[in-house]
């Protein structure tokens, strides 16, 4: 007897894999985004019922509860500066772009002192210059 063996293939695919590496994507994803913060520094900023904001701002200059200053530019990332540095600082961000904003984001903790430099450096060399609140409750 000449019985001849019949392999069928089958052109069906199994998505139980492709949904398994899908669902391990984005559990990965959202753990790993959660983990980074967008704000390094922890501030505890005064709360305000104003709801105006700017698109474009050129630096973010922090005030943390230890009067420490932090700058960040484009890139978002917050690096420690002494005062003395500050102006010549802001002051290379203006040259490459005037038109833009400068925000600051100071403590509610502060010395009134501190909040006051940054200003004075803004008025003396007429830059546009956001206070950064949280809503009020």
């Amino acid at each position: 007897m000449g019985l001849k063996k019949r392999n069928k293939i089958e052109a069906s695919f199994s998505m139980a894999s492709m949904t398994d590496i899908i669902f391990l994507l984005l559990l990965f994803f959202v753990i790993s985004s959660t983990m980074s913060s967008p704000n390094d520094i922890k501030l505890n900023l005064p709360q305000s019922n104003a709801k105006t904001s700017t698109k474009s701002v050129i630096a973010k200059v922090s005030i943390n509860e230890q009067g420490q200053y932090f700058v960040a530019s484009g890139n978002g990332k917050s690096q420690a500066i002494v005062p003395e540095e500050l102006e010549s600082y802001i002051m290379n961000l203006v040259a490459q772009d005037s038109t833009t904003y400068i925000a600051l984001h100071a403590d509610q903790n502060i010395q009134y002192k501190k909040v006051v430099y940054v200003l004075d450096i803004a008025n003396q060399h007429n830059l546009k210059l956001v206070i950064a609140t949280q809503k009020a409750e």
